[in-house]
């Protein structure tokens, strides 16, 4: 069975029945029931999950996670995306924005990030969803509950603030929030199984953006440290990045209308 709940359910039955079978003194031993106890964990179906950062997922993984969500198995995978490799010091990576100050991009990434959900959406057949807990806890919950009941793979990129951002962690939720308010960060979801139904599978949660996403990239060192190294190019590469999420928010607001 795909549903998780039911078949615990049905599990518990079956142990029940196989435990009376056994301990009844009218019953002959059967040693076969012995072993479906001994492995009735199987009778459970799993839930598999991931765990993988951007550079890992966007960059030097992406083949293998490719790989596993092209495959069609029941499997999801959540990405936290800190668009950056946080934990080997701070390099670029395909997920990095333009404009982001990073190792090997000292005066600002000039390309933009790579669409890894646009992506993974091409299959047709995988979840995917875009979230970001500290701007919407209840559509984060509804993307985590739709992933692990859809019976294939599955693919959720979370937003995740890092200290190599240059913020206050301490405010990490709100920078989130202020993320997605601005247009900088996406909130979707795309169900594969709305399409079964006749239905658009691909839902915009964000709302239009709000004005300030330069403001917002000037309330991260990652971003303002360009203004004082290279200004000239913080203004070009600042304008670029924002006419690219003008550009991305068009593009799923299509999606979301025509279906």
């Amino acid at each position: 069975m795909n549903d998780g709940q039911t078949s615990k359910e049905f599990g518990r039955q079956v142990i029940e029945r196989i435990e009376l079978e056994l301990t009844n003194p009218e019953s002959d031993f059967n040693p076969v029931l012995m072993d479906i106890l001994d492995r009735s964990d199987y009778l459970t179906k799993k839930s598999i999950w991931v765990f993988g950062g951007d550079g890992w997922a966007y960059d030097i993984g992406y083949g293998g996670l490719d790989h596993v969500i092209a495959a069609g198995h029941d499997v999801n995978i959540l990405v936290l995306d800190t668009e950056v490799y946080s934990n080997t010091g701070g390099q670029a990576s395909k997920s990095t924005p333009t404009g982001s100050v990073a190792k090997f991009a000292a005066s600002g990434k000039p390309t933009k990030k790579k669409d890894l959900g646009a992506m993974a959406m091409t299959y047709g057949y995988v979840y995917v969803a875009s979230v970001a807990m500290g701007a919407n806890k209840n559509q984060l919950l509804k993307a985590l509950l739709e992933a692990e009941r859809y019976n294939g793979p599955s693919l959720i990129i979370a937003y995740a603030p890092c200290i190599n951002h240059g913020i206050n962690m301490g405010l990490s939720q709100e920078e989130e929030k202020k993320a997605v308010e601005v247009g900088y960060w996406p909130l979707y979801r795309f169900n594969p199984l709305l399409k079964k139904e006749g239905k658009n599978p691909f839902i915009l949660d964000s709302k239009p953006p709000k004005e300030g996403f330069q403001e917002f990239l000037l309330g991260e060192v990652r971003y303002s440290s360009l203004t004082r190294t290279f200004p000239e190019k913080a203004k070009v590469l600042f304008k670029k990045a924002e006419e690219e999420m003008k550009e991305r928010y068009e593009t799923y607001k299509r999606m979301a209308e025509e279906g």
